[in-house]
């Protein structure tokens, strides 16, 4: 199959299934927090701090990408809906870290244990909640 073909056929599937944008945007957003994370307990920050880091660069980064390449919703008054929803999953996030430390995981495991479960949790709040799309009204005679 020419590779002309392969590509366009990729990114029709980009185009076409929101699932699959939520999941190669959100590889890339996520890679960019734990990246961010990871960085900041390197630089001797604890867990809770360099999760805020990380949170606080990646709403930056991700509100964009999300909301245009996921949610095609380029608005920005969403902005405080998607600023609440991080303060909530930031809070999960670090319970569910704390947890993990507890049962004896180091806090660079322990935050990555904890990415999939709050990738659920981010992308049903997203879909549901922050970027909802007005419902399209019936068609009537």
């Amino acid at each position: 199959m020419p590779m002309r073909r392969v590509i366009g056929q990729i990114a029709r599937i980009f185009h076409d299934h929101q699932f699959v944008r939520f999941v190669l945007v959100g590889v890339a957003n996520t890679a960019f927090s734990y990246a961010v994370y990871a960085t900041l307990l390197y630089a001797g920050l604890n867990y809770a701090l360099a999760n805020l880091g990380a949170c606080l660069l990646g709403i930056m980064f991700s509100f964009r990408t999300q909301g245009v390449l996921v949610f095609r919703n380029p608005a920005w008054r969403p902005l405080s809906k998607y600023v609440a929803f991080w303060l909530l999953i930031y809070l999960c996030n670090i319970g569910l870290i704390k947890a993990l430390l507890s049962c004896g995981f180091n806090a660079y495991a322990a935050g990555a244990l904890a990415l999939a479960p709050i990738v659920a949790l981010s992308f049903t709040l997203q879909k549901y909640v922050v970027f909802r799309q007005p419902a399209q009204e019936s068609f009537r005679e």
